[in-house]
């Protein structure tokens, strides 16, 4: 990858202001920091045009890697840092070829050069702290052999830190430096370790970013999708299918639509049994129909919409009123499909909530304790109702597990279809004599 790919207006104005400034590099030498050498080599390209300096590079290239990272070593001012970081760099931006003098730095000392660049990420400075990012981003995505765990796993904690953090400018660079980092199996298994920064970046879809982040994010959720064991796990723990498919119903860049349909596809073909019954739930298949009516200029969203059509019209084909219903329970989308006020339904399917240990039965009640949506929970309450009206024996079930104590808590939810509905579902509750099971 370039460097420039990794791109941000603030780094690139403070990066301008920074090649201007003046930094006291004989003083360093008076004071033993810098030796004679160094101070040298360092005044061959600081504050020199660039042409001068890639003459330079050209020649002496190998030399200078291992100047530059052997200060940001050893001098500790911001601005000297400041200047340092740039002067990487300004001399590895449109020339990749020069990545592996940096990190042969390595056989000169094994600190380099990782070392000195994820300390500069606990600098107080934020232009130092993502100017560096910039860089560990570009070296260790061009590692060719398998990366060096430790110095991943500790950027991508602080990378972690900087997307959580207010600063939009740390938030920007830091999504941008997981679109690189991410195409690196071994990446997205300590993302993965990190359920904050999935979370995270499910968040910042939340609030509507803007096409490019929304990009970005989704970008970087379609490469974590490719690892069976993400796949297997992402919606479950982040209810990550509803979020994407709301941004793609929004989204006016095709790109956007793209990279959200070619993770669901790469959803349904590591994990099918965990995520087709949430994607049925989300209504994926009426709209994975509406894009097929639609135009591209993507040969690649044409095949991948069409894959989903047909996996998800070959599931709901093969659905019962029951597989549906329990599709709604695992994705904790309850809404009012026709299914959960069919009297019928009930009447030929409450005692199934009984079975494997009460598992559906569960389910059902965690969503009334933990949902804070007042859609679902007028529904939870609803058919929690309907399982007691139609097995009468579950009462004492429903209130040891917990349900009748939290659906008379809601009696005095803000909601009033939460209230109302919670009121009904009491009522059948306690309306008999309490029967052993």
């Amino acid at each position: 990858m370039s460097l420039s790919l990794l791109s941000n207006a603030y780094l690139e104005e403070t990066s301008n202001k920074t090649r201007a400034k003046p930094v006291p590099w004989e003083g360093y030498q008076r004071a033993d920091l810098v030796t004679a050498e160094e101070l040298a080599l360092i005044k061959r390209v600081d504050r020199q045009p660039r042409a001068r300096v890639e003459s330079v590079l050209l020649s002496e290239g190998g030399a200078y890697a291992l100047l530059y990272l052997s200060l940001l070593k050893k001098l500790q001012r911001v601005d000297t840092m400041q200047c340092l970081l740039v002067l990487i760099a300004d001399a590895l931006t449109d020339h990749e070829e020069r990545i592996p003098l940096f990190t042969r730095t390595s056989q000169v000392d094994s600190d380099l050069p990782y070392v000195p660049l994820l300390k500069a990420l606990d600098a107080s400075d934020e232009f130092v702290q993502l100017k560096a990012a910039q860089i560990l981003t570009l070296l260790l995505s061009a590692e060719t052999t398998s990366l060096p765990l430790r110095q991943a796993h500790s950027f991508v904690n602080t990378l972690s830190n900087f997307i959580q953090s207010p600063s939009q400018n740390r938030r920007n660079v830091s999504v941008q430096c997981l679109e690189s980092l991410l195409t690196r199996p071994e990446c997205r298994q300590a993302v993965w370790e990190i359920p904050e920064l999935v979370q995270a970046l499910v968040d910042i879809l939340k609030k509507n970013p803007g096409p490019q982040m929304s990009y970005q994010v989704a970008f970087c959720i379609w490469l974590l999708s490719f690892e069976q064991n993400i796949a297997q796990q992402i919606n479950k723990r982040f209810d990550i299918i509803a979020r994407l498919v709301e941004v793609a119903q929004e989204a006016v860049k095709e790109k956007v639509v793209r990279v959200i349909v070619a993770t669901f596809r790469n959803l349904v073909v590591k994990a099918p049994s965990a995520n087709l019954p949430a994607m049925l739930v989300c209504q994926l298949l009426p709209y994975t129909k509406n894009l097929a009516t639609r135009k591209w200029s993507d040969e690649d969203i044409i095949e991948d919409i069409k894959f989903l059509k047909d996996e998800l019209t070959t599931r709901f084909e093969s659905l019962t009123t029951y597989d549906e219903y329990t599709s709604e329970l695992e994705s904790g989308h309850l809404s009012w499909t026709p299914v959960h006020e069919s009297e019928d339904f009930w009447k030929e399917n409450a005692i199934r909530l009984n079975e494997k240990d009460y598992e559906q039965l569960k389910k059902l009640i965690h969503l009334l304790k933990e949902s804070e949506d007042p859609i679902v929970l007028a529904v939870a309450s609803h058919d929690l109702g309907q399982y007691v009206k139609y097995y009468e024996r579950g009462r004492k079930i429903v209130t040891d597990l917990g349900g009748k104590t939290r659906v008379m808590q809601l009696l005095t939810h803000q909601n009033p279809d939460v209230r109302y509905r919670a009121l009904l579902s009491v009522q059948q509750i306690v309306s008999q004599p309490w029967l052993s099971v």
